[in-house]
Formats: C-alpha cells, structure tokens, sequence
C-alpha cells in the first residue's frame, strides 16, 4: 500500500519537498533546505530513500547534499569533486543519477564524477574530458554544463550523458571510453553545410523510454528527437507541436511510447510558453502524434518558462505529472496529465523536479 508520494524541488535559493498521500490531492511544502544554496538537481535513491542533492555556485564551490530521513537534516560533501590544479574550477553540481551501487554527478564546466560510498567522496572520470572534441566544446546560455544523465538500467557500464553545448555521448565501459551519438540533429546556428555534425549540437534534454533502455527522446535547441537505436540515429518528431524549441521532457513510468513536453516560443522570443497561454504536450505514440494539455493551466498572460530538469512523472497509476516553472509555481496532474493544479507558489526559480513514492 502506498503510504506517501514526495515532490523534490531543486531551486535556485536552496531545495524543498512537497508531501502528499497516494491520491495526490492536497500537498505540504517543507523547505527551504541546503542552507539555501542554489540546487540544480534534487533526486531520490529507490533503493534506500536517501534524497540526494546537487548544487553549489562560484560563490559556495560544488556540492551533494544529503538526506536520510525525507529532507529533516542534511550532510553535505565535495571531496574529490575537483579538476587537477591549473584547470577551470568547478562551479556547481548540475545533475545527479544513481547506477547500481554507483552515483553519477555531471557538472559545470561539463565533466563527469562517479561516487561509490553514497557521496561521500567522488572521483573524475577523465575518460569524457579526454574525447578528442573536447578542446571544441562551447558553452550554451547557461554554460558549459553535463545536465543529462541516463545509466542503462540493466548494464552498470553503460551511459548516455547530454552537455550543452556538445551533445550527447555515450559510454559501455563505466566512463574509460566515450562515444558521440548525434547522428541527426541539427544545429541550426552553424553555417548551412555544417548542420548535421558529429558534436557541438545544443541538446537541452535527454530522457530513457520505459522498458526500452535504446529509446531515448532529446529536447534540443534545433528540434525534438527520437531514437531507437542508443542515440546512434536521431529522428525528429517536432511536427505537430507548436514549437521546435523547449528545455524539459519526462517520460511516462510505464508506456515507451508516452512521453510529456512543454514546448516554449522560440529562443530569441521570450522563451515562455507559446501565446502566453500554458500547456504541457503529450504524445502517446513516440512522437507520431501530439496532444496540448491545458485543463487548469493558465490560459492568459502567462509568460512562464519551465528549464531542463523541471519536470518529471511519478509511478503510480494513473501516472502523475509535474513540473515547475521559472516564476516559482509547481503544478501536478494525477491522472497522467488531462487535468492540473497549481499546488504551489511564489517559490525561488524552480531548476528541478523529480519524485519518489514511500510505501508502507
């Protein structure tokens, strides 16, 4: 029996937690936490509990900070995340992703570390930093950051990782060797005969279908994408949606082919959501099809953004939906998006938001 589903709120003054029961009807915010420092990423281990968050700033240095009694008192460590003496110093966490015994964190400028004591203590991976297109990296609007990553569920070896603005690379080897996996996407703002190249994309978001570890989606800055094969091959499947131009994706906790969007005007635009009217997107059949959302959302006068982490699905059935917005109000949907309510507001600028369901 289902005893409580949270919320994780990362925010840009510290993280929150959002309380419900299993009908997800009314909820209770505790926070902030962190001694509200900025949290890119606040995420829970399944397997133990433990909420885990990543965050810092060139003011306070990197950190994760931890939980094991639902957001009540926190620990936090960055020893070992930090690049050898004479290179760019490492600014914030900017993601984190549990794999096996392992803990991943990405961070800015984009690098990878990998935690096997709970983060505790954290070790580079150079395997990524050394890939032969790492001098020709460049940074996107929000710099130089590893935001996305994705174990594969069944294969402690493999990862996909998304780095703005370098693309999306993969490796089957736990990190030593790193493959680019572009093939398909464009990049609009390179010349014309330059479009489709191996790295230097600007991928927004990348998420992992249910049930099928080889199909990913990718938000980019140049379109929405799927893949079916690991990211080997990219197809766009931005027809129907008001926009190619978006940050967040959250994929349905069950069905591969459901996957929720939330397309924004355009990147010179305002970045908002189109019209000034809200909604979320969904597709049930891998991107073939799209369908707006709006019931409850703003339909006027709302010039929102909803950023790269900031939203996600619970696992409950039907599946919950929720995303956060740059103007600091959360929604939720417990019926797998066809209806929403604003179960929070006037919060600092919401960077994350992820889920985990506690049973009795």
């Amino acid at each position: 029996m289902t005893n409580k589903v949270l919320i994780l709120v990362g925010t840009k003054k510290g993280a929150f937690v959002l309380e419900s029961d299993a009908a997800r009807q009314s909820w209770e915010l505790r926070g902030p936490y962190c001694e509200t420092w900025p949290m890119n990423h606040v995420i829970a281990d399944p397997a133990t509990g433990t909420i885990l968050a990543g965050g810092g700033s060139e003011w306070f240095g990197p950190a994760v900070w931890k939980s094991g009694d639902l957001g009540a008192t926190w620990t936090h460590s960055s020893a070992g995340l930090a690049y050898p003496e004479g290179e760019a110093p490492i600014k914030a966490v900017w993601s984190l992703a549990k794999s096996g015994a392992s803990l991943y964190a990405g961070v800015d400028p984009a690098g990878l570390f990998r935690s096997d004591d709970g983060g505790e203590t954290w070790s580079h991976l150079a395997g990524l930093r050394n890939h032969p297109s790492r001098p020709h990296w460049n940074p996107g609007g929000a710099g130089l950051i590893l935001h996305s990553l994705l174990p594969h569920p069944d294969d402690d070896r493999r990862l996909w990782v998304g780095i703005s603005a370098a693309g999306v690379f993969h490796t089957a080897d736990s990190g030593e060797t790193w493959e680019t996996r572009n093939r398909g996407t464009r990049a609009d703002f390179m010349p014309e005969d330059q479009r489709y190249p191996e790295f230097g994309q600007c991928v927004h978001c990348l998420v992992m279908a249910a049930g099928m570890p080889d199909r990913l989606y990718q938000q980019n800055h140049c379109g929405m994408y799927r893949s079916d094969d690991g990211g080997r091959h990219w197809t766009s499947i931005e027809a129907g949606l008001p926009s190619s131009f978006g940050f967040p994706a959250a994929a349905h906790p069950r069905d591969p082919s459901t996957l929720y969007l939330l397309p924004l005007n355009g990147d010179s635009a305002g970045r908002y959501v189109p019209d000034g009217k809200a909604a979320v997107w969904r597709t049930r059949d891998g991107g073939e099809t799209w369908k707006d959302l709006r019931t409850g959302l703003p339909q006027g006068n709302t010039y929102f953004g909803v950023l790269r982490q900031a939203m996600a699905t619970d696992r409950l059935e039907p599946a919950g939906v929720y995303f956060g917005t740059s103007t600091g109000s959360l929604y939720a949907s417990a019926d797998e998006g066809d209806s929403w309510t604003c179960v929070a507001q006037h919060l600092p600028t919401v960077l994350s938001v992820e889920t985990m369901v506690v049973e009795a």
